[in-house]
């Protein structure tokens, strides 16, 4: 009903967001937690994991013209990421490193998701950006302290190369992307572009006794009421480095959307 109303009546919708809105940020003044605001230029020497994502995918009903916003929107926010150092007992908290998208800081219409649509906003595309730092993050000890997952899959799998549901959504400034430095070391964030890619690392200030691989299971299509769903478990797993045997494995997160596209492979669906 809530969704309905929200549909049919606008301006409800814009006076929840900014209610949400204005409820984070009293939230932030009355917070304790100390956030990662330090940057240093140059990266430290241990490297987690190095990814990058293609800038420009095949994605159908879509303008162009979009993705080379988004890609511009990419270039706005990445100088406030990149070189910040996520010190023990910090918190990275991604709008409070970006801030608001607008206009005045040179933002522009980019394809964003909103209330389950497809639709275009000012800052559109920076949940790319998301995604990539929380890929980096959990090759890492970092604890996700604050991660939401699309409710649709809207777009196939045109070129990915990680699992499905490691994506991240997020809305300024209530929709966030946190991370928790539980750690004695330090860990930082590097990101750039290029004509193709969007790249990036996080290393650590120190090498760590193990490394990390995140690894799917159970991905699964599933139909529910003439309706396609698409689901997975992510799990991260902890290996020594010295021996590569297992020292524990943990379950991130269970993943379940409607799969809003038509074209996917049925053949994984029995």
């Amino acid at each position: 009903m809530k969704k309905i109303l929200l549909r049919y009546f606008p301006f409800l919708y814009k006076a929840r967001i900014q209610q949400l809105i204005w409820k984070r940020r009293l939230a932030l003044l009355r917070s304790p937690t100390p956030y990662a605001r330090d940057r240093r230029s140059e990266p430290y020497g241990f490297v987690c994991k190095r990814h990058k994502s293609i800038l420009r995918r095949v994605l159908a009903h879509s303008n162009p013209i979009l993705q080379e916003n988004k890609i511009k929107n990419l270039a706005i926010a990445l100088p406030h990421i990149d070189g910040i150092v996520i010190r023990p007992g910090e918190t990275f908290s991604f709008w409070q490193l970006v801030g608001k998208p607008t206009k005045a800081k040179g933002y522009i219409d980019g394809l964003m998701l909103s209330n389950g649509e497809v639709r275009t906003g000012t800052g559109g595309g920076l949940c790319q950006l998301a995604n990539m730092l929380f890929w980096l993050a959990l090759h890492t000890p970092l604890v996700i302290k604050e991660r939401h997952h699309h409710s649709f899959d809207i777009f196939p799998d045109d070129r990915r190369v990680v699992p499905f549901g490691t994506g991240t959504s997020i809305f300024y400034n209530y929709v966030d992307l946190q991370f928790y430095n539980r750690t004695n070391v330090s860990f930082q964030f590097h990101l750039w572009l290029t004509d193709e890619f969007l790249e990036g690392t996080i290393s650590c200030s120190e090498e760590l006794n193990a490394f990390y691989k995140v690894e799917e299971r159970n991905h699964r299509y599933y139909q529910n009421q003439n309706k396609w769903y698409r689901g997975n478990e992510i799990w991260r797993l902890e290996i020594n480095r010295h021996d590569n045997t297992l020292v524990q494995e943990a379950l991130i997160m269970t993943n379940h959307a409607e799969v809003r596209y038509e074209k996917f492979n049925e053949a994984e669906s029995g």
